[in-house]
């Protein structure tokens, strides 16, 4: 199932997308005598996606059609949601990224770290560059979004505590870190520097994680491309590592590194593109 946040009358609310169509959850409560949550943050923290997902898969997707909806196009889509739990992040993930920054292949564990909720924007919005630096970096990632609560997860098990994934970008204030490793968390956390979204795609619809890939797009040009599998740490090892250092909760976010960066500029329009995501694509101020 693929749902996503959109903007009606100045108000965020879930839809699903069928077709290029956007039903909303709130008419197929409607139709089909549900109550579903129409906040998709609250969908996924309340258990109901999993049950809504169960009827989209028993046939529910074959009644969409039959219902009112709006064309994607004529659409604005916000973030999936304004204010998750954890915002988390793993760096240096792609072997060809790691070599390229460091020369070597990373040590045993990944490189994590965390963002606020004030740096998340969604489709559409602007990335604003701080004044306190002058060279910002922005990258392409695959999303995990949780989808039950966990605490010490094997590996093995850790895809069935995802409710599904998205696109994101990860913005970095490049010049920072690069005076010293250990700012790291300072020059990812500004605001506007994380947005997610338009899509999210439950778990159940990709057959094989590895073979996702995920661009880094500047301007309309594909700058980085590379696929899942040539990840160091895959993104059931990925669930696995952060719950055994914190309880993860429905709605976290994890993003799994970048297969490359881009500078940005004032002007630019940089996006992530994964299929079938629609792109997330944000402009810089």
């Amino acid at each position: 199932m693929k749902l996503a946040t959109v903007s009606v009358n100045g108000e965020e609310t879930a839809a699903v997308i069928s077709m290029d169509n956007i039903i909303m959850v709130k008419t197929i409560n409607e139709m089909e005598n549900k109550a579903w949550n129409t906040d998709l943050f609250r969908l996924i923290q309340s258990g109901q996606l999993e049950e809504m997902n169960d009827w989209y898969t028993s046939g529910g997707r074959n009644k969409l059609y039959r219902y009112p909806s709006i064309e994607a196009k004529e659409t604005y889509f916000g973030p999936l949601y304004r204010n998750p739990r954890k915002i988390l992040g793993v760096g240096m993930n792609y072997k060809e990224k790691a070599i390229e920054l460091s020369g070597k292949l990373p040590e045993e564990e990944p490189v994590i770290f965390m963002k606020p909720d004030t740096s998340l924007i969604g489709m559409g919005e602007t990335i604003q560059l701080p004044i306190q630096s002058s060279v910002v970096t922005a990258e392409a990632e695959l999303g995990i979004i949780i989808g039950k609560t966990c605490k010490d997860i094997k590996e093995e098990d850790a895809l069935s505590v995802v409710a599904g994934f998205t696109t994101t970008l990860d913005m970095t204030a490049k010049d920072i870190h690069s005076k010293n490793s250990r700012y790291m968390q300072r020059a990812k956390s500004f605001d506007t520097f994380f947005s997610f979204g338009p899509y999210f795609i439950t778990a159940d619809e990709f057959t094989e994680i590895k073979d996702i890939a995920v661009e880094t797009v500047l301007n309309g040009k594909v700058e980085h491309r590379n696929v899942v599998a040539n990840m160091m740490y895959q993104p059931g090892y990925i669930v696995s590592f952060f719950s055994h250092i914190m309880t993860l909760y429905p709605g976290d976010v994890i993003m799994t590194g970048t297969p490359g960066s881009v500078v940005i500029r004032k002007g630019d329009m940089v996006g992530c593109s994964i299929k079938p995501f629609k792109p997330l694509l944000n402009s810089v101020i």
